[in-house]
């Protein structure tokens, strides 16, 4: 199944968190090549549904934080968003040194056939059932069944795309971390659950997510956990002190280089 494949490891894996946010402009296809230039063992994005019902790789509901366009990123066609300037905003220290290079809004076909050996999170951005069933058929049209991993915060975008796609690793959507962090509080672990691991902050404001009894409790139930956003060494080093099985970071190049210095390339 794609739930153990997608999740099968011999040690920590690094995902480039948008691509590499602090490498390259992010949810780009420069960004995603920055990242596995790196060394990153997979990428993360996001993807929303386009005007004309296709999974596009943006953030944001608007384009207005990372883009020269403006308005709701659903509002448009794909082909549109394709002449959008994805790196207008990307490099201000360096003068913005990727506007007008012809850098779009991808879609998630084309990110998906781009870099065919690289895991890949795909995250969910609507909890909408066409985005998920969307995703899933895109996932199958590119044979990547085997190496992505469906993400979000949502229930009902997450139940289409597993109904869709059996077979297709899933992470827990936000109403099963909550269940699974109150459940390490109370110090009874899941167990049996629909999906193979976590992708969780470490903390959310003062209430913290990861600790070595969630991670041990996870362990215990089969499950991995990956954690966003890890970006500073000291920060890597902990994590991987406690046993963590993937740093999703705006800085690949960092937390690989302190990955195989920990762990052994």
């Amino acid at each position: 199944m794609g739930l153990v494949r997608f999740f099968d490891q011999d040690r920590p894996l690094v995902f480039a968190h948008r691509g590499g946010a602090a490498i390259g402009p992010e949810n780009t296809l420069v960004a995603f090549g920055r990242g596995i230039t790196a060394g990153a063992d997979g990428i993360e994005l996001d993807v929303h549904l386009s005007a004309d019902g296709v999974p596009v790789v943006h953030h944001d509901t608007t384009l207005d934080r990372t883009t020269n366009a403006t308005g709701p990123i659903a509002a448009r066609p794909a082909a549109e968003l394709a002449l959008v300037d994805a790196a207008y905003r990307f490099g201000e220290a360096e003068g913005f040194p990727l506007r007008g290079q012809g850098v779009g809004i991808p879609t998630l076909r084309e990110v998906l056939r781009r870099y065919p050996a690289a895991r890949t999170i795909i995250e969910m951005k609507v909890d909408a059932p066409a985005l998920g069933r969307a995703v899933a058929n895109e996932v199958r049209l590119a044979s990547a069944v085997d190496r992505v991993c469906v993400a979000g915060y949502g229930s009902r975008s997450a139940a289409a795309a597993r109904a869709a796609l059996p077979d297709v690793a899933c992470s827990a959507f936000l109403a099963e971390v909550r269940t699974a962090l109150l459940r390490t509080w109370a110090r009874w672990p899941v167990r049996d659950v629909a999906y193979g691991g976590y992708q969780v902050p470490e903390s959310v404001g003062r209430r913290r997510v990861v600790s070595r009894r969630f991670v041990e409790y996870a362990h215990g139930a089969g499950l991995r956990v990956q954690v966003w956003t890890v970006d500073e060494e000291q920060d890597i080093r902990r994590l991987l002190g406690w046993g963590v099985d993937g740093l999703i970071s705006n800085r690949p190049d960092v937390a690989v280089r302190v990955r195989d210095a920990t762990c052994g390339t």
